[in-house]
């Protein structure tokens, strides 16, 4: 028996209808939630560095047009210019979209790449996914509490100078799949990012240092062959640790299983695991 057809994909017309209906409903809960989001920006930093990070803009992935990269800088440029600033008070909550509004042609966005139910394509605003990144990274390495997060369902490219653990990113797409966190602290925090030549650059930062560090470890990873499909596995902890680096809790964050969409002569032999846990050599 053939599946019947939801409304939205009977045609481009249906599914925009149908994004707008999602987007008022968003915005109907928002509104009666009793949540209070943060609006207030101040560059002017505040005294105390959390966490720093930066990441390159101008990767080489296998397939994708280097011009969808240079792309995706000038709409980093813009969400950031959007960002920058922002002082999230105790209670507050942060969301991307809300701050960074609709990426359209009209505001100067330019197509870039995305992702689509695992696939590949191009789209106006492509590219926003790697500010969510940087800024869910920043979070991490706090106190902060996450409200709302998607990760990436896929291992859509090899590792390529990965400098944090696979599958700590996330995705966003306007309006409906959000990033948000809730300052849960005492004290107000802020958000400091901006694009210097090829890098996108954030720094979190509070009015008073916070009593514990975070480092975010990766253990278990490799790939694995299940059914003849490969999938990206790993387990992420974040550690908290006190003034004298000793462990105060260790928790779970995320645990991967992530198919591998790419070509599996890629996937470095060595890494893959066996039944027995063993990696092959």
């Amino acid at each position: 028996m053939k599946k019947r057809k939801l409304f939205c994909e009977l045609s481009p017309t249906c599914y925009r209808i149908s994004l707008r209906k999602e987007y008022l409903l968003r915005d109907l809960h928002d509104r009666f939630s009793g949540e209070k989001f943060a609006r207030e920006i101040n560059t002017l930093p505040l005294p105390a560095i959390v966490k720093s990070h930066t990441s390159s803009i101008l990767r080489r992935l296998e397939g994708v047009d280097m011009e969808l990269q240079r792309n995706k800088a000038v709409n980093l440029r813009l969400a950031c210019a959007k960002i920058n600033g922002i002082i999230i008070r105790p209670g507050e909550t942060f969301s991307f979209w809300r701050l960074v509004g609709e990426p359209g042609e009209k505001q100067g966005y330019r197509e870039g790449l995305v992702i689509n139910a695992g696939k590949l394509g191009r789209g106006t605003g492509g590219g926003l996914c790697q500010l969510a990144n940087l800024i869910h990274w920043l979070v991490l390495n706090s106190p902060l509490t996450v409200t709302e997060l998607v990760h990436h369902s896929d291992a859509l490219f090899p590792d390529s100078g990965r400098r944090v653990p696979f599958g700590t990113g996330t995705s966003v797409f306007y309006k409906n799949v959000d990033y948000r966190f809730r300052n849960t602290t005492d004290r107000d925090v802020q958000l400091l990012v901006w694009v210097d030549e090829n890098e996108l650059c954030g720094e979190l930062r509070a009015t008073d240092p916070f009593p514990y560090k975070y480092r975010i470890t990766e253990e278990n990873q490799g790939f694995i062959e299940e059914d003849g499909v490969f999938y990206r596995v790993s387990r992420v902890f974040r550690l908290t640790l006190d003034r004298d680096r000793h462990v105060m809790r260790r928790e779970l964050v995320l645990d991967n299983h992530s198919r591998v969409m790419y070509d599996y002569s890629l996937i470095p032999r060595d890494q893959i695991i066996t039944p027995g846990l063993r990696k092959l050599t």
